[in-house]
């Protein structure tokens, strides 16, 4: 046996030695792999980061995987993934990323299995994660239930269905022919379901808006209802009446004024009927006329006018 051969034998376990020090760093150092889930949704162009595990039904979801490896031990490593999102899919593969959607609200447990295979001396190093998941419906329209059209000084009821998973918080405000009012806030409400009942009194005639805006964890929604009030009817027959009530009470007192002094100059005729109208001729032969009051009372027959003596010839 020559020298090289005895060296590469006293080398050869010097070799495995050290190759069995560096598998069991290996073990030690990768026996956990940390990281965290980290869930978006896509809805129109926009993406929304989910990060308190509360998603919106029938949305395009993506959920990543993100690696937490500042001392770089997993560069080179190969990973496999398994998904479980608790609906009964599982989805595996290689990617720290998995494309879905829930279908339907509830509550899931979203469970995911992380392989690393580090190197070819130690075995693949495992971590399992597990989060609960919300899935809500998202708000996506309100509808009126009833008329659009109402009257003046009327108690309306105005009721909405809301869709979405509640609870919801609802913000609305009428504005009086629709002019907007920066200055006036609105009301805020809770929903614990899917009705939304308001009251309310419309003092003036014309369009009026109505603007709501509704929210719940995971989705909002803001739109307006032109809504027409009319006048009111019977106030306007009691306006007529009241108006009508007046303009003939003023004609009767108008009438009493007017017929009153006509009254009072028959009273006036009727005294003087006694007066007796005399005439008489002087010694220089003009005539004289002479009233004379008596007492004759209106059923006798004796003329008014009585002339005593002879006229002068002309």
């Amino acid at each position: 046996m020559d020298g090289k051969h005895i060296v590469w034998m006293l080398m050869l376990p010097i070799l495995v030695l050290l190759g069995g020090t560096e598998a069991t760093e290996s073990l030690i150092d990768l026996k956990n792999i940390e990281g965290k889930l980290v869930f978006y949704q896509m809805e129109g162009n926009a993406t929304y980061v989910r990060d308190r595990g509360e998603l919106a039904s029938d949305v395009p979801t993506e959920t990543m995987f993100e690696l937490f490896d500042p001392q770089k031990n997993f560069s080179s490593a190969k990973f496999t993934y398994t998904w479980d999102l608790g609906n009964g899919q599982v989805i595996n593969g290689t990617e720290p990323v998995v494309r879905y959607y829930y279908p339907e609200s509830g509550n899931y447990t979203m469970w995911l299995k992380v392989g690393a295979n580090v190197t070819k001396y130690s075995p693949p190093v495992t971590e399992v994660y597990s989060t609960d998941v919300q899935v809500l419906d998202a708000i996506k329209n309100i509808e009126l239930k009833g008329p659009s059209e109402y009257e003046v000084s009327q108690d309306a009821s105005l009721i909405f269905h809301v869709d979405g998973s509640p609870p919801i918080w609802v913000c609305w405000r009428f504005l009086p022919n629709c002019m907007p009012d920066v200055t006036e806030g609105c009301t805020l409400t809770m929903l614990y379901d899917n009705m939304l009942k308001l009251n309310h009194t419309f003092t003036s005639a014309g369009y009026h808006c109505l603007d709501i805006s509704v929210r719940n964890e995971i989705s909002k929604l803001q739109t307006s209802f032109s809504l027409y009030v009319r006048k009111n009817n019977g106030a306007q027959i009691f306006f007529i009446l009241s108006c009508a009530a007046i303009l003939m009470a003023t004609f009767s007192f108008i009438a009493v004024i007017a017929c009153h002094p006509h009254h009072h100059n028959k009273l006036k005729i009727a005294a003087s009927s006694n007066a007796v109208f005399l005439k008489n001729q002087d010694s220089d032969g003009q005539s004289l006329i002479l009233l004379k009051l008596s007492n004759i009372e209106k059923a006798e027959k004796e003329p008014l006018l009585l002339q005593y003596g002879t006229q002068g010839s002309s």
